[in-house]
């Protein structure tokens, strides 16, 4: 659905990364964690096309002002890459934006009774988010492996662990947690009985699905992707599927089909 949103809060968590919290209406508390919302910076036309973002959190606060009970917000973590999230930075509260959500095809939380292990990095942790406190309500046993370049990189631990999830974090130079790849770091854990879920660059997404094919783990990932149009209409975010050939094309539109796939549908490299 499409709506008119205020901006409550815009607070930069670590250097070029911003929390934000908008208020929603009551039919996005039924959004699925690993959905996603395309939000339109301006009425401008430049930049034309709106941005994907993932949801961090959905819920409900009571608002300011007397009297007007409880206000259904949904929350979005980013970082200032580009001219369209450098205006996003610059937005305060009161501000109005528009938003297409929720969009796509969120997790599978899976069976109850396996370990559900997370690996995320950078804004790649914002789905997880919502993922986790999902989790948690189930009774579920849930684990945080998050990695980043820099401890600058590693954004909203301490959210996790109130939430009694236990974390384990890894930073390229070792400025935060332990030195090196938080997929080292996770492999040293993994085991069968356990489900992955992971969100993250590329990169990191096609190291979890090798290493969830090996252990024999099943592992869904949170696809990023340029998008236009949010809906499948545009095919502007298709990636291959697992039986992709010239002569089969096997095509997947990572808004529509996605963001969240199961690691064994998509062709890696």
């Amino acid at each position: 659905m499409q709506f008119k949103s205020m901006v409550v809060s815009n607070v930069e968590l670590s250097p070029n990364y911003f929390r934000m919290r908008m208020t929603a209406p009551q039919e996005l508390l039924a959004s699925a964690p690993g959905q996603f919302l395309m939000l339109k910076v301006t009425d401008a036309i430049d930049p034309l096309l709106r941005r994907p973002f993932g949801l961090f959190d959905v819920g409900t606060f009571t608002a300011e002002y007397a009297g007007c009970g409880a206000q259904t917000y949904c929350e979005i973590l980013y970082k200032v890459v580009g001219k369209g999230t450098k205006l996003l930075a610059a937005l305060h509260h009161g501000d109005v934006v528009d938003l297409l959500a929720p969009l796509g095809r969120g997790f599978d939380l899976g069976p109850a009774g396996e370990e559900k292990v997370l690996v995320g990095g950078g804004v790649g942790l914002a789905p997880l988010y919502y993922l986790a406190k999902a989790l948690v309500e189930r009774g579920e046993k849930v684990r945080l492996f998050a990695g980043g370049r820099n401890r600058d990189d590693i954004l909203c631990i301490t959210e996790f662990e109130r939430l009694g999830v236990e974390t384990y974090v890894a930073t390229d130079d070792g400025t935060l947690g332990e030195s090196g790849f938080v997929t080292q770091v996770l492999e040293r854990h993994l085991n069968k009985g356990m489900r992955i879920f992971a969100c993250g660059p590329t990169p990191m997404l096609d190291a979890v699905a090798k290493m969830s094919a090996r252990h024999e783990v099943p592992c869904q990932v949170s696809m990023e992707a340029y998008m236009a149009c949010g809906v499948g209409a545009c095919l502007g975010c298709v990636m291959k599927g697992a039986n992709h050939t010239e002569a089969t094309p096997d095509y997947r539109c990572v808004c529509k089909d996605g963001p969240v796939f199961d690691s064994f549908d998509l062709q890696w490299s």
